[in-house]
């Protein structure tokens, strides 16, 4: 295929395809809850805290797959691995249409932990490092996470299209089937779009030439993690992500708040989750160029500072319709934080020297302790909702998020001061 297209725009069609990938493959593990959730409850009949332990499972397995994959991307070839785990995970997709009980929830989770994890999340930042090489790690990585929000507000905004057909204004006289084909119809859209990045990526992801396909050896593997963990840098990066996930996990729980707070309906509260997924590549554009102006770190910090002020006023607010310009506004801005983090902060792996030779293995050793929120948040925030009463449980959330923020504010400003530190040291 490089001689149907320049080298400048099969270049772009592969960035173009990572980002279709690394949105896609998400998808179905979490864009039908966060978007649709009550909706979801319904149809799968569970409730918050059950929904919480099916995603909790998932987080169980990525946990482990985090550390296998690491070093899996540093050996193996990355176009296999993303091909491979796009359409397994499509496939599971076909399972949760046919909605499963609360079980089968479980294994399609635990799966699915696997799949997206295990062959995927490694590949994917390394081939995006790779693309941005030396000087471009914030555009890089910044482009990546708008061309993923923008995918996924596409994405969104189609499903929520979906929903409003299916759905008649009246909800009240809905017929329980219309809920559950409605339901079906946006997992297949999601099913479509998986399958899709998986075939853009068999196209325009090009074999890069040395990759190793024999399996890694033990000194190999030890010898990386070696390098990864004797970079002091490396661990205040685990607790900036893990509390950057935990707010990214937060985006879920916009939509119940606004429908159990401020009594919108289903439509309406996903609406409120699409202007969140709509802030999302432009949060990352902008993140992406003053992460290269004024480095990542000070980005990092600078979005912390704007979280810590947006959770405290939600968890101290109560909710009624005539605020409902706060929420609006207030959704605005976190957002606008939250993905600004999540299109940058492993662009701190190139802000901390580590040798691209070993960027699978750190984004892996990051990542085991990065995404635990994957296991504690969804079940956590769940119990906090169905334990309180509506408006009390959404604030206990709020201020949850809160103190995980103010975490991730610490831990960057100790980045900050180390970084300075080792550079002042090396002259």
């Amino acid at each position: 295929m490089p001689k149907l297209f320049s080298p400048r725009l099969y270049r772009v069609m592969g960035i173009v395809s990572l980002i279709m990938a690394g949105e896609a493959i998400f998808s179905l593990p979490f864009h039908v809850v966060r978007f649709f959730r009550p909706t979801v409850l319904e149809v799968f009949q569970v409730s918050n805290l059950q929904i919480g332990q099916v995603q909790a499972t998932y987080g169980i397995v990525a946990m482990l797959s985090y550390f296998l994959g690491g070093p899996l991307a540093d050996r193996f070839e990355a176009r296999h691995l993303l091909i491979v785990a796009l359409f397994a995970t499509g496939m599971g997709g076909f399972y949760f249409a046919e909605i499963p009980d609360l079980q089968g929830l479980y294994y399609l989770y635990a799966f699915w932990g696997c799949s997206t994890i295990l062959l995927f999340w490694g590949a994917l930042i390394k081939a995006t490092r790779e693309w941005g090489g030396v000087k471009q790690q914030g555009k890089a990585f910044g482009f990546l996470e708008a061309g993923r929000g923008l995918f996924a507000a596409i994405l969104v905004s189609l499903a929520i299209a979906i929903l409003s057909f299916a759905l008649p204004g009246d909800l009240a006289n809905l017929v329980s089937g219309e809920r559950r084909q409605a339901m079906q119809d946006i997992i297949y859209l999601y099913v479509g779009a998986t399958l899709i990045a998986g075939v853009f990526v068999a196209l325009f992801i090009p074999i890069q030439a040395g990759v190793e396909t024999s399996a890694p050896s033990a000194f190999i593997l030890r010898r990386g993690l070696s390098k990864v963990l004797s970079n002091p840098l490396i661990w205040p990066q685990m607790l900036i992500v893990m509390s950057a996930y935990v707010a990214y996990k937060g985006v879920d729980y916009y939509v119940l708040y606004a429908t159990q707070g401020f009594g919108l309906t289903e439509i309406e509260g996903a609406t409120i989750g699409g202007l969140s997924s709509w802030i999302r590549p432009i949060a990352a554009v902008m993140a992406g160029f003053l992460a290269d102006r004024y480095r990542p770190s000070k980005v990092v910090i600078a979005s912390f500072g704007l979280l810590v002020i947006g959770y405290f006023l939600l968890t101290f607010m109560t909710p009624e319709p005539g605020l409902y310009w706060v929420l609006v506004t207030n959704v605005v801005i976190t957002s606008f934080a939250v993905y600004a983090l999540h299109a940058i902060y492993f662009a701190l792996v190139a802000e901390s020297k580590i040798p691209i030779a070993v960027t699978g293995t750190a984004i892996g050793v990051i990542s085991v302790i990065g995404f635990t929120p994957d296991i504690f948040v969804a079940p956590g925030m769940g119990w906090l909702l169905d334990n309180n009463t509506s408006i009390v449980g959404h604030q206990k959330v709020f201020s949850a998020l809160g103190a995980f923020a103010i975490i991730g504010f610490l831990s960057s400003g100790f980045f900050i001061r180390r970084f300075s530190r080792m550079a002042a040291a090396a002259g």
